[in-house]
């Protein structure tokens, strides 16, 4: 028997358009000799199933069921192509846990540990794993510059805390332009970070349960043509992005073992992709993505077909470890 799969897109952030292209891609390469997949758009406004004619069937929330010509559509397992809230922060995934229903991501609590960037460093910091200084701000609290710059140092980077795809990243360079920054990263979430530079190689790595097996990826260089790797770099094309690297094998191992550590010790599954700046041989983590772009483009497919691993093998495998 086929297995109905609900390929969830769109959510609740700025994030929105990219994950449609992500959850569309999904649905092209689904195997439909296993599978029978569903678009399923999640907004602010409404849920519902988008079929093959652009035709809207509202999604039954209590039990996350579709009725079509009369006929009432459960779903064996739910892809999550969801960046940003709710897919990536752990809200779906707590609601498709108290339905029972399996789901291709890591679970909720892990889901919302890795998307707050603070509380994703305060987990980290008793394993010691090499993290730019950081300097934690809500919205509200009084803002002392002063504190700020002797903290992290100039040039730094203002971040909102818990938002995805660089929206509400600045870099900073001199201590006039923090206000601007603080007010930009604020306007994306009630929490920010701002840390320190780190100047070094930047790369990507991406780590993901395949054959029942943790497997890490090669890893992508990122070369920003911009200032920083920011969302026209991610997305319009103002970057190089060279996988596999061009690093040493020293650099590589390091990279690849605080990765798999990574993920291991915080207890993820499914697909994740960390980014890490080398300061030397030594990779210092930036964030970590558990719902990372799927478009033919976007970095972790890049990084599975440099590995040999197809798109169908790559989405199939995702579907394969959530029903184990």
């Amino acid at each position: 028997m086929k297995k109905n799969i609900a390929i969830i897109m769109g959510g609740y952030s700025s994030e929105y358009n990219i994950s449609i292209k992500s959850g569309n891609v999904v649905h092209k390469y689904l195997d439909r000799e296993k599978y029978n997949p569903y678009r399923i758009v999640i907004s602010k406004d409404k849920w519902y199933y988008l079929d093959e004619l652009e035709q809207e069937h509202p999604i039954e929330r209590s039990d996350f069921s579709v009725e079509i010509h009369g006929k009432k559509i459960q779903f064996d397992c739910v892809f999550n192509a969801i960046h940003g809230t709710p897919g990536e922060d752990g809200l779906m995934q707590a609601y498709f846990e108290l339905l029972g229903i399996p789901q291709t991501s890591c679970n909720h609590y892990e889901a919302a540990l890795t998307f707050n960037k603070r509380d994703l460093l305060s987990a980290l910091k008793p394993y010691n794993v090499p993290c730019a200084t950081s300097y934690f701000l809500n919205k509200g609290q009084s803002i002392d510059e002063d504190s700020i710059v002797d903290k992290v140092g100039l040039p730094c980077f203002v971040k909102a805390n818990r938002a995805g795809s660089s929206y509400g990243v600045s870099k900073v360079y001199d201590k006039a332009a923090l206000a601007d920054a603080i007010e930009s990263a604020f306007k994306e979430d009630s929490q920010i970070i701002i840390e320190s530079f780190l100047d070094g190689t930047e790369v990507s790595v991406g780590v993901i349960t395949f054959n029942n097996e943790v497997t890490v990826l090669p890893a992508t260089e990122i070369i920003s043509e911009n200032d920083f790797f920011d969302f026209e770099a991610k997305y319009l094309g103002k970057s190089q992005e060279i996988t596999p690297a061009r690093i040493s094998e020293k650099q590589e191992s390091n990279v690849r073992q605080l990765a798999e550590f990574i993920y291991k010790t915080l207890g993820l599954k499914g697909y994740t992709r960390s980014e890490f700046i080398f300061i030397g041989d030594e990779p210092h983590l930036l964030e970590i993505n558990t719902t990372p772009g799927l478009t033919e483009e976007s970095l972790l497919p890049q990084q599975a077909k440099t590995a040999g691993i197809t798109l169908e093998e790559l989405f199939d495998s995702a579907i394969v470890e959530a029903l184990r």
